[in-house]
């Protein structure tokens, strides 16, 4: 009798264990709110711009990978805009069923309102302890059928950037190529933002326009032709299949001529073209108008005197009485060209110009 009193005390205290458990699981499967999807941009366009760059959700893990969620594309240029030597990472987003269109080959593509560019500016092997460091993240977004700007600076940390419009100066040391380069890296106000992009004293952007773009990239999942990716990803409506674009100007397998054209196209004709910044110059330095001479500024003389013995803009055969190669050639900030973008002389686009100047053969005498 002991035995069964033993044996059913145990069961009732197993039966009323059991029930405990099935009560405790039933606690634990009830429906779980989920999180936040980490590929959902964070753009209202009646909000922006944030004070903070994370706050758009722009990338994943940590902020300073600059890796893009899913939503966001990499784009890249055939060739970029010199500025001191940073390197750039481009992105573009768009709100869901929301496409550009296409214009000319040499025209911005018409984008929807919400589209939003995001460039990134950043050195490797900066000193003294030879890491990367993002000094800038600049968006244009469209908003209204017009385009604005938002800078924001990193912090040293490179945990966060901030918004600034009010222009600022980072002092900077790296190596590149196995020397050591230094400047003084210019992060424009929002003032001088639009004093390059613009036309009509419209903000607009530079960069994106099927000239430029007309070229493969590596994507995540592979290779691929950027502006057919755009078709894939749903951000633009379709492009010609004949397109008229710059060269690489680094590519000696183009004619010289074509790379200086390429070149002063994206240094330099934002400025230099109608209705821009310096309309009132002879100078048009666009891709599609650089086919003429004249357009060069060949054996034409300035508007103003810069310095002494430089007779023409460009003279044949002659790159140091050219007032274009010295322009290019100086940091002298009340001389250089480009006006702004630059403290350094971009050694390599220098030499470019100074080769093509030299080849030419008409006299301007």
């Amino acid at each position: 009798m002991r035995i069964i009193y033993i044996f059913l005390i145990s069961s009732v205290f197993l039966i009323a264990s059991c029930s405990s458990d099935d009560s405790y699981s039933r606690v634990e499967e009830e429906p779980v709110e989920e999180n936040p999807d980490e590929d959902v941009v964070n753009f209202d366009v009646s909000s922006v711009p944030y004070q903070t760059l994370s706050e758009y959700n722009f990338y994943e893990g940590r902020l300073n990978n600059i890796e893009p969620v899913n939503s966001v594309l990499p784009y890249d240029l055939i060739t970029p805009l010199f500025t001191d030597y940073a390197k750039k990472k481009r992105f573009i987003w768009m709100p869901n069923s929301s496409k550009a269109s296409y214009v000319d080959d040499s025209e911005v593509f018409n984008f929807p309102n919400s589209t939003v560019l995001i460039k990134n500016f950043y050195y490797e092997n900066v000193l003294p302890q030879y890491e990367q460091k993002i000094i800038e993240t600049r968006l244009l977004f469209k908003r209204n059928g017009n385009w604005e700007f938002a800078n924001y600076v990193w912090n040293e940390e490179q945990t966060e950037a901030y918004l600034d419009l009010d222009g600022s100066y980072v002092p900077l040391e790296w190596e590149e190529n196995g020397m050591v380069k230094s400047t003084n890296y210019r992060i424009p106000s929002g003032n001088e933002c639009v004093t390059c992009h613009k036309t009509n004293e419209v903000p607009i952007p530079i960069g994106p326009k099927p000239q430029n773009l007309n070229r493969l990239i590596n994507y995540a999942d592979g290779q691929q032709h950027q502006l057919q990716k755009w078709v894939d990803k749903g951000f633009l409506e379709n492009f010609p299949s004949e397109i008229v674009s710059v060269k690489d100007w680094t590519d000696e397998s183009e004619s010289l001529q074509e790379r200086v054209r390429s070149y002063l196209d994206i240094n330099c004709a934002h400025c230099h073209s109608e209705n821009a910044h310096c309309s009132y110059r002879v100078l048009r330095l666009a891709y599609s108008e650089t086919n003429v001479l004249d357009h060069l500024g060949v054996c034409l003389e300035p508007e103003e005197y810069i310095a002494p013995g430089l007779p023409y803009i460009v003279m044949s055969g002659n790159n140091q009485r050219s007032n274009m190669y010295y322009r290019l050639n100086t940091e002298d900030e009340a001389s250089r060209m480009p006006l702004l973008g630059r403290t350094l002389v971009h050694q390599e686009g220098v030499q470019l110009i100074e080769q093509w100047i030299n080849s030419l053969e008409n006299n301007c005498q």
